[in-house]
Order: structure tokens, then sequence, then C-alpha cells
């Protein structure tokens, strides 16, 4: 399987979506602008955040080729980013496909961009 044929499988939720209200500065805000960056406070898992914005939907093998570190070190990273809520992964099949969680992508740029 390849990326492209797991497109649909991971694709962005957008029924949920709606404008977010949430203020960008604050000690919520803060506290949140916080755990998203140290998610992100790795090159590899900034590298797979790349990749999957790139390409869309990804599984975890395509990952793996792309970064030059083991199997069980890239889903340590994407368990981060996973825990983060930055990307989400769905079963299909025997693999996982992974894809950025849109809405809070955009949420960690308001909130980066209020600096």
């Amino acid at each position: 399987m390849t990326a492209t044929s797991n497109k649909e499988a991971c694709t962005p939720r957008t029924s949920q979506e709606g404008p977010d209200v949430r203020p960008v500065e604050g000690p919520q805000a803060d506290e949140e602008l916080a755990s998203l960056t140290k998610a992100l406070g790795h090159p590899a898992r900034v590298q797979i955040m790349r990749l999957l914005v790139r390409r869309e939907a990804c599984i975890c093998g395509d990952i793996v080729d792309e970064l030059p570190l083991a199997q069980s070190t890239v889903s340590q990273h994407l368990k981060v980013l996973k825990d983060a809520g930055l990307i989400r992964g769905e079963i299909d099949g025997p693999r996982v496909c992974y894809c950025v969680e849109p809405r809070t992508l955009r949420r960690l740029k308001a909130l980066v961009g209020s600096l």
C-alpha cells in the first residue's frame, strides 16, 4: 500500500470544525502553546509533521522510509505527536495511517502568531 491509496482512510475531519474562538493569550493559551511546542521539540518530529503536511496522509512504513531512524524510534515520535493532538492515526488493515490534525495545526499557528 502507498500513502496515496490510504488517503481516504485518513482524511482530515471537517464536520466538527468551526471558528476557533479560544483566546491566543493568557495562562491556558500559554500552557497549550508550551505543550504543542514541546511535542515538536525534536527535529525528527518536525520532519514527520512536514512529511504528513506534504502528503496529506501517510502510513507508518512510508514515514520510516523517509527518516534515518528505526521503526521503533519513529513509532515513539508518532506517539508523542499523537498524544499532543497534532496528528491522528487510524487503523487500516495491518497498518496505521497517520495524518495531520488540521484544527490543531491551525491552533498552533495562531498561538505562535500571537507571540
